[in-house]
């Protein structure tokens, strides 16, 4: 948990085997102060023992709490119900944001508000299942399958690394980093969860693209749990570990991450606001970013089609990107809708919105990306 100075160093080893001995350590304390307690107690008159009491007491009282009331999967629940509805019935704003999915010609919308305080839902997807991640304190989305050994596993959250959910799983104990679904700790150290392909959008955004989609409804019972990340989207949540840093190149300032082969870059969401449009090349991989009109959904394509490096130009407010190669129209959905490339469809990039300090540290060799 994040507790002051637990999360910088790299200490998982060490905490994840006082984890497996902890019962060993709990019998090991108890006779060294059963002993001099019960000496104490039998020497004592009624004042003295009544301190005893009161003292074992509060210590029984302390125990429960951390070792059980004050467990991560006991503090963030996993939701009763998991229910979905179509556009019609969709309780959720448009203008809130959501973890997008879409599997065999399936797609969900996963709200961060609720998967933000769950910080993992089990779904399927026509008999598929996933796992939809989400850590607030890293600003992190991620799906993964969560099939290990060719089978189904069962994790829960079980605390935070470099404040970074990590799970464990129920086979061998074994403990998952949420950013990377790689095993830190156990028996399964250095194995990898498959991460799936997912979109951070806002959910008219969402719908624009996938209107059939379906969208995950609150569960009732955590109403106020919920209500508690109602400023998370924006960054203005109270609170130092989830509250935005509006300038750049901060601990908690926003970036979005690509990946290339073994090459990752980091771009500030502040120059992307300023210029929605952004063109790079990240090791032989040409993308470009689109920062839509809402100013919270982005989109990342491979520039490429029909064996050409595109470049593109948007005018403001138009519905739409040109490339200069060919002066083709493309939507905002990568699709190409006029001009002599017509019915092309650009290639999505997985990229993610998230902290820099999350960013850096899960990808120290990232460069970063500057006009």
């Amino acid at each position: 948990m994040p507790f002051p100075g637990s999360q910088q160093h790299d200490t998982v080893g060490l905490a994840w085997s006082i984890d497996r001995y902890r019962l060993l350590f709990r019998l090991l304390g108890l006779l060294l102060i059963a002993a001099p307690l019960l000496s104490l107690w039998r020497k004592s008159r009624i004042f003295g023992k009544a301190v005893i009491s009161l003292l074992v007491i509060f210590y029984c009282t302390v125990f429960y709490f951390f070792n059980y009331r004050f467990e991560a999967d006991k503090m963030f629940d996993q939701p009763s119900t998991v229910r979905f509805a179509g556009a019609a019935d969709n309780t959720i704003a448009a203008n809130k944001l959501v973890i997008g999915v879409v599997i065999n010609n399936e797609a969900k919308a996963y709200p961060i508000q609720l998967i933000g305080y769950h910080h993992q839902v089990r779904d399927s997807f026509g008999g598929t299942p996933v796992m939809i991640t989400y850590c607030t304190v890293c600003r992190t989305g991620r799906v993964f399958s969560p099939l290990v050994g060719g089978a189904t596993e069962n994790f829960r959250l079980v605390g935070m690394d470099h404040f970074n959910a990590m799970f464990e799983d129920a086979s061998t104990g074994s403990w998952w980093q949420q950013a990377t679904g790689t095993a830190v700790a156990g028996p399964l150290k250095n194995a990898q969860l498959a991460e799936l392909p997912s979109a951070q959008l806002t959910l008219g955004e969402w719908l624009r693209l996938h209107p059939d989609s379906r969208i995950l409804q609150p569960d009732t019972i955590y109403k106020k749990r919920y209500a508690s990340l109602a400023d998370y989207d924006n960054g203005s949540i109270k609170g130092d570990l989830e509250h935005r840093d509006s300038s750049s190149w901060k601990a908690k300032s926003w970036v979005v991450g690509l990946r290339s082969g073994d090459k990752t870059r980091a771009y500030d969401w502040d120059l992307l606001v300023s210029h929605p449009l952004i063109e790079d090349t990240i090791g032989s991989l040409p993308v470009v970013l689109l920062l839509s009109d809402d100013t919270s959904s982005f989109h990342v394509w491979v520039r490429q089609a029909q064996g050409l490096t595109l470049s593109f130009q948007r005018m403001p407010g138009q519905p739409f990107l040109t490339d200069t190669n060919t002066r083709s129209q493309w939507d905002l959905n990568g699709l190409c809708v006029s001009g002599k490339l017509k019915d092309q469809q650009l290639q999505s990039v997985q990229a993610y919105q998230e902290f820099w300090h999350s960013w850096s540290h899960f990808h120290p060799s990232t460069t970063v990306y500057k006009l």
